[in-house]
C-alpha cells in the first residue's frame, strides 16, 4: 500500500523538477483508480464491519484483494466466506468485480460464485445500482449485509408475500 502512495508523491515531485523524459514520466503515471484506492482503503480499513477481514496478497496492488466475511448471527453464523474483489481500471465509473470463492447455498450467490447485489450492477432496474459516488466501503457493507439477520427476515417476508 505504501508503494502506491510513494509513487503518487514521487510523480508530483517529478513535475516540479521539469523532467521532460516522456518515457520515464508515462511509466511512473498513477491511474485515477489507484489514486482513489489510496484514499479509500485506509478509510475502509478503519470502518470495516467487525465480521469482515481484508487481505491484500500484494500490497502494491490495492485493486485486487480478498474479503473474509464471518457472520456472528443468523443461518450462516460461524461460517467463513471468502470473496475475491478486482477493481477495474475504469473504477469509479464501473463497479468492482466480486466473486464468492466459498461454495455456499445462498439466494443471492450462484453456484459459480457470482453475486446478485444491485450495487454491483452497472445498470440496475431499481435505480440502486452502481454510481460514481459509491465506494468500496459500500460494497463491503453490502456483502456483509447478505449474511445478517435483517437480510434473512427480508427474504422470509418476501417469500411469505409471494408464496400465496
Amino acid at each position: 500500500m505504501l508503494t502506491l502512495a510513494k509513487k503518487s508523491k514521487g510523480e508530483d515531485g517529478m513535475k516540479g523538477r521539469g523532467n521532460t523524459n516522456a518515457g520515464t514520466d508515462s511509466s511512473r503515471r498513477v491511474s485515477i483508480r489507484d489514486k482513489l484506492l489510496i484514499k479509500e482503503v485506509p478509510e475502509l480499513e478503519a470502518n470495516l464491519p467487525s465480521t469482515c477481514k481484508l487481505d491484500f496478497p500484494d500490497a502494491n496492488k490495492l485493486y485486487s484483494f480478498q474479503l473474509d466475511v464471518m457472520p456472528d448471527e443468523g443461518y450462516y453464523q460461524g461460517g467463513k466466506f471468502q470473496f475475491e474483489t478486482d477493481v477495474p481500471e475504469a473504477y469509479n465509473m464501473v463497479p468492482p468485480k466480486v466473486k464468492c470463492l466459498t461454495r455456499i447455498w445462498h439466494p443471492n450467490i450462484a453456484e459459480t460464485g457470482e453475486i446478485c447485489l444491485s450495487l454491483l450492477r452497472e445498470h440496475s432496474i431499481d435505480g440502486t445500482g452502481w454510481a460514481p459516488t459509491r465506494t468500496l466501503k459500500d460494497v463491503i457493507w453490502g456483502l456483509n449485509s447478505l449474511f445478517t439477520e435483517d437480510f434473512r427476515s427480508k427474504v422470509q417476508d418476501y417469500i411469505k408475500r409471494f408464496a400465496r
